[in-house]
This record gives structure tokens, sequence and C-alpha cells, in this order.
């Protein structure tokens, strides 16, 4: 399948025998369309992926063996802008108008009504999981304990960036009812992180915490018996929300992908794309992350940017995180995991064409902090590495109610929201039906998957359960910046 007429290689839908051996060249992997010399560049979605380190011949494999990257350090950008896209192929009797949610005290809207217990400190995230499991006995409504490692023992913006995670974590609109469980002694203070989750009431609504109470362990004779009757407080409450019909721009999605193969930059990330061109004319929010996946792509995204402000701070979204890795001494364009480059994926720019495809075509109305809520319609960028778990957690933070996550090689998990598995190929979906949501590998086969997935979407924000909830596979990773004492 050749990507973009100004190729010079082509993606192999089906295995191949190489050129001059007896190997085989995998389904999904590079081959040559043409003659490549030493130091030429390699093209796929028409756009450089990297060079050539040595003459490659017409039909040859065309991997990791003779290409590398062409990222180093940070660099300068101008502001070209280009018009946005506008990818409207279902019609609104397809995607309709509303779907069902739980309206909240700040005008944001839930796809689930949960109880959330968030340790202040990872102290008491086996509390926390003991009370999740007892109360789960008593109760119809899905109970989770959201367990991490930190809260204590950081300092400055690493700490900080934890009492930011699980402050927004406390006001999700997917949570009817949230239990803070503190210690009493740690460094991520009660009456801190408190203080800071009434600041986001007072900025968002006129509320007072409505759904949110607080328990500090030192302070009690029996926290658990004192963590029970605060649930049960939180479940009365919860118990008595409903779902009402809600309008399409209250959705706020999260674009995640994962295992990366050679087809998720042709099946499952482009369709990604054209869902979120679609929601985002209808009002909705979608979220773009995984900064590094980004690099060598970057320039597609700042040139869609809605203003100047705008391209300035994906400037610096980028120049930021290129100079994260190397005041950590690493190379900024080592990212493909062997699971990518097995799958067709050869360099950070080559996997990144293919990420930024879940975005769309849109234009980048805002770019976000790590830890900052979405304000704005439309596609935004967020700040987070590409690790899954961080980059979902995040984009849970950030607002967003369900996480559709691509993926070529298949994963379980899931964050604190419904995860959506979309495999990029079909062979995945029917060896893990336990994983995958939907399978986008009949996109090779020429055929619209758009109206379907708009449904799943639909489906699963008025109730329908995703695998990883089905499965029970939840969690939360906070992004560790700083030292630990």
């Amino acid at each position: 399948m050749v990507i973009h007429e100004s190729d010079n290689v082509e993606v192999l839908l089906d295995p191949r025998s190489c050129q001059g051996d007896s190997g085989v060249i995998p389904a999904g992997h590079k081959v040559a369309r043409k003659a490549i010399n030493a130091g030429e560049m390699v093209i796929k979605y028409g756009q450089p992926i990297g060079h050539a380190t040595c003459d490659i011949a017409a039909g040859e494999w065309v991997h990791s063996h003779n290409m590398v990257t062409n990222l180093s350090g940070t660099l300068e950008y101008q502001y070209n802008p280009v018009p946005s896209g506008n990818c409207s192929t279902a019609t609104d009797s397809v995607i309709g108008e509303s779907f069902m949610g739980y309206l909240r005290e700040d005008g944001r809207v839930g796809v689930r009504n949960e109880l959330w217990i968030i340790p202040t400190v990872g102290c008491v995230s086996h509390v926390a999981e003991r009370l999740a499991e007892e109360f789960q006995k008593r109760t119809p409504l899905t109970v989770r304990a959201l367990k991490h490692e930190y809260g204590c023992s950081q300092l400055g913006c690493d700490h900080e960036n934890t009492r930011k995670v699980l402050a927004a974590l406390a006001l999700h609109p997917n949570a009817g009812g949230v239990l803070v469980l503190g210690l009493g002694c740690e460094n991520n203070r009660m009456s801190e992180l408190r203080s800071l989750i009434q600041s986001d009431c007072d900025r968002y609504s006129s509320s007072q915490m409505p759904r949110v109470r607080f328990l500090e362990s030192q302070a009690v004779d029996d926290e658990f018996a004192e963590g029970m009757r605060l649930l049960a407080e939180l479940e009365a409450q919860a118990s008595a929300c409903v779902r009402t019909q809600q309008p399409l721009s209250k959705l706020c999605i999260g674009l995640k992908c994962g295992g990366s193969d050679g087809f998720s930059g042709i099946t499952a990330n482009p369709l990604l794309g054209r869902l979120c061109d679609l929601i985002t004319q209808k009002g909705a929010s979608t979220v773009l992350t995984e900064v590094p996946e980004m690099f060598g792509a970057e320039t597609l995204l700042m040139n869609r940017c809605v203003d100047r402000p705008t391209f300035d701070k994906t400037v610096r979204l980028i120049n930021d995180f290129k100079q994260y890795y190397l005041d950590h001494g690493q190379p900024v364009g080592e990212n493909p995991s062997p699971g990518n480059k097995a799958g067709g994926i050869t360099t950070l720019e080559e996997k990144s064409l293919g990420c930024v495809q879940k975005g769309g075509t849109g234009t980048v109305m805002d770019v976000l902090e790590y830890g900052q809520r979405v304000t704005s319609s439309g596609l935004n960028l967020l700040s987070a590495p590409g690790n899954d778990l961080v980059a979902s957690t995040a984009l849970a933070v950030s607002g967003c109610q369900i996480v559709l996550f691509t993926t070529g090689r298949g994963t379980p998990f899931g964050t604190c929201v419904p995860t959506l598995k979309v495999s990029t190929n079909s062979a995945l979906a029917d060896r893990k039906p336990h994983w995958i949501d939907f399978n986008a590998g009949p996109v090779l086969e020429g055929k619209d998957l758009l109206p379907d997935l708009l449904r799943l979407v639909l489906d699963t924000a008025g109730g329908d359960a995703a695998l990883n909830e089905k499965n029970n596979y939840s969690g939360i990773a906070i992004w560790k910046t700083g030292v630990t004492l």
C-alpha cells in the first residue's frame, strides 16, 4: 500500500519474502518503491521519517538495519497557518445530537456515576483498596480505589503535579462521590489539597464540594469504620443522580495509542481522526497527548493552531519536552518500543506521523499543561509522556470521560475512565476479543467504520461497559519528574 504519492516506501499488507535470502518481511513493514541512496530521506505519509544509512535497492526491506531518525535537539519554528480540514462523512441521524449522562454541579457531564477513593499518599493506598473491596459488597455502584505511590518525599513541581492530579480527579464528572483518604503526616497535606479542590470548585461553580468527603487516618481511632460511614453518605447522594439527555457538546474524549504497529497510521488512528473532526464540529472536546510522539510531526499541529499565542504554547510544549529528554542525557528520537519495531515502526518520526492522525484535521484550540482541565471545545493538546497509563491518566485528569486507545499489539489495561481499545488489524481483534472493543482492521478493505465507532462511543457514554470495565482493569499512574527524598 502506498499512503502518499510522494512516498518512496510502501507498506506491506501481507508478508513477503526478502530479496536475496530466505527471510520474510512481516506485514505492516516497509519496502522501497525505488532505489534510495545512502543519506537520502525515507518518505512516508508524504513526510521524512528518517534517512537511509546505506544504499537501499527497490523492493528491499526498509527498517532499523538501514535507516535512522533525523531527530536531535530543540528547534526554532515559524508559524505558517493552514486551513483546518472538515470531516463530515456521517449524518446527524447516525451520530445523533445527544447522549445520556449525569449533569454535575459545575456544568460538566459524567458518563459514569461511581464512588472513588483517592489516597493523598501511597501509605494509605492499601486502606483505600480494602475500603473499596468491602463497600463494593454493599452497593450496586462501582467503587474504585485510585491507588498510587506518591504524595510524600516529593519536592517542588514534582510534588505540585501530584497534588494537582489528585485535586482534578476528586472533581471528575464520572465520580458521583469521592472519599479523599489521607494519612496525616505526608507532605501532600490534606488541608492544602482540600484548599486546591475548593478553589477549583470556586473557579468553575458555586458548589461547596457536595460530592467530596475527607478523612485523615491518624486523626480518628478507626479509619476503616469512619471510611465506611463516609462512603455510605456519598452513596446516598450518588444514588439520587440520574442520567438525563445531554448535548454532544458535553463530551470530552481522550485520544491515545499504545503498542502501535505499521497499520496504526493507516487504519485506527485516521479513523479516530475522522471521529475527532466530526464530534468537535458538534461542539465536543478532544484531547491529544503523548508529546514525544509528536516529535517529527509537530509542524502539522503547529500550523493548525487557532492563533499565534496557541502556536507559541505548542512550540513550548514540544521544545520543553525535548529539553526534558536532553536534561536527563537521553536522545529525543529514542522512542519506538521493541513491540513498535516488531510491528513495522522504525523511527520516532514514523510513529509520530501515525500518532497525530488521531487528532484529525481540525484547528488546535488550546494547549494544556499537565494536570490542567479542558476549557475549550475542539482539539486540545496536553503535556504528558507516551507511557500508556501515565498518558491515559493525564487525559482523565484533564476531564476526558472516555479514552479511545488504538493498538496494533494489544493491551488489557484501562485507566479510571472507560478505555475503549481499537485494534489496527483484524488478526489482533480475532485473537484478543476480551481486550479489543472495536476492530479498525476492515478499513484496509475500504470499509467506512466511522458510524459504527460513533455508535460505540455514544453507547459507552450512555452506560455500556468497556471491556476494561467488564474485566475490572483500571488504575492511575502519576507522572513523577523529580527526586525522591
